[in-house]
């Protein structure tokens, strides 16, 4: 199970992050969602974990959401700052190699652009793209970890790649 953990850690607080846009958050969902796994699903096959992990992740994701819509209905209520934290920077994944300065420059630069990109698609979308596009689950299993019909994956899986195509399609990679 540690092993698990370590190996989808980081993935799950980039998932985290971009959907709460705060870096601590990101991290308590995080830990949280992993709490979870281990007390409730430990003793489930090695295979089950990563399904299981992230229907957990994601159901947590949706909590955070519903929690910080009361939280801000207050603070509008009492006149306060919605926007009131900040990104915290990035955290960047130890290099293996090292590619040219305007190169690396021009590559972090996108991810940052991709990552703001993401961030602003709808929750559903991001779901969608992230479990698609980088964690590798086919259409049913995400549609099992989203808890929604494989037509709803398509569809926002769809939507999302053409909000990042058509935003990024004059982006020099």
């Amino acid at each position: 199970m540690d092993h698990f953990l370590k190996r989808v850690e980081r993935r799950a607080f980039v998932t985290a992050r971009i959907a709460t846009k705060d870096g601590e958050e990101a991290l308590d969902i995080v830990q949280d969602a992993m709490l979870k796994l281990v007390q409730k699903y430990g003793d489930r096959p090695e295979s089950e974990w990563g399904a299981l992990f992230n229907s957990i992740l994601h159901s947590k994701i949706h909590d955070w959401y519903r929690r910080s819509t009361v939280r801000n209905r207050w603070r509008v209520f009492f006149g306060l700052n919605s926007d009131g934290r900040t990104d915290s920077p990035d955290e960047r994944v130890p290099q293996t190699q090292f590619p040219e300065p305007d190169h690396q420059m021009s590559s972090d630069l996108l991810g940052e652009h991709l990552n703001d990109l993401i961030a602003q698609l709808p929750l559903r979308q991001q779901q969608a793209l992230i479990l698609r596009a980088w964690e590798g689950y086919n259409i049913a299993q995400t549609a099992k970890i989203m808890k929604c019909s494989e037509g709803s994956v398509k569809t926002h899986y769809s939507r999302a790649i053409h909000v990042l195509r058509e935003k990024l399609g004059g982006y020099d990679v």
